[in-house]
């Protein structure tokens, strides 16, 4: 299969992209000149995970709140509660507080919220979707803190709007995550790195030098940089 052809504005930053590994700083630092996007476009890392053989990767998923915020797309919170909670759903600040509007979009295969918390009473229905929402990451479970009480619920979106982020392996092994944009500085980017760092590592039990087999930082739009795993 024929690899698509790229636009003159790739192809002219990219020249200044080296094939070579880079150290995190020399990686960041070319990031930021090579991308291209009329805003402010985000760093996002991808890496290949070094896993025993017989670890699923899509086992592998963290729960990270970043240091040093930045401007993403909107998170859209999805809340599963019975009807008689739906109105302190909606005060507490949910996009989606209606269980049965949500169980559409699940069985559509429509979803459109980002996270989905639910209230205790409403897992033994949620259950049944486990095949739609447990590849996805989204079924709700005490471990990531989506399953929540009625009365701190409040707190729980807040912190998802702010920017709390479930990270998760997809089936090849590969993680995906922006991590800063590019026009945050080089020890906020680095604190936000380390944060997902830190807990891949201690999910995999993997030390830092052995995580990765590979790994890129790239733009949103723009070329991606090899790093050199021992600057990590």
């Amino acid at each position: 299969m024929a690899m698509p052809k790229r636009g003159e504005k790739y192809r002219k930053v990219a020249e200044s992209v080296q094939k070579r590994e880079y150290t995190l700083e020399e990686a960041l630092e070319i990031i930021k000149k090579v991308s291209y996007t009329k805003f402010e476009g985000s760093i996002e890392f991808h890496g290949v995970l070094n896993l025993a053989k017989n670890t699923d990767p899509r086992s592998i998923k963290v729960q990270v709140t970043f240091p040093y915020p930045f401007k993403q797309q909107e998170v859209k919170i999805a809340v599963a509660v019975p009807i008689d909670m739906k109105e302190k759903a909606k005060e507490a600040g949910a996009d989606f507080y209606d269980f049965d509007e949500i169980k559409k979009q699940i069985e559509s295969g429509k979803i459109e919220f980002d996270v989905l918390l639910a209230v205790p009473s409403v897992m033994p229905e949620l259950a049944k979707y486990g095949r739609e929402l447990g590849p996805k990451g989204l079924m709700p479970n005490t471990k990531n803190g989506t399953i929540v009480d009625i009365n701190n619920l409040a707190n729980v979106i807040a912190e998802f709007k702010r920017g709390k982020q479930l990270i998760k392996t997809d089936k090849t092994g590969v993680v995906h995550f922006a991590f800063g944009t590019v026009n945050q500085p080089f020890e906020e980017l680095k604190a936000n790195l380390s944060v997902v760092l830190d807990e891949l590592i201690s999910v995999t039990g993997r030390s830092k030098d052995r995580l990765f087999k590979k790994a890129y930082l790239a733009p949103t739009m723009g070329p991606s940089v090899k790093l050199n795993l021992s600057s990590l």
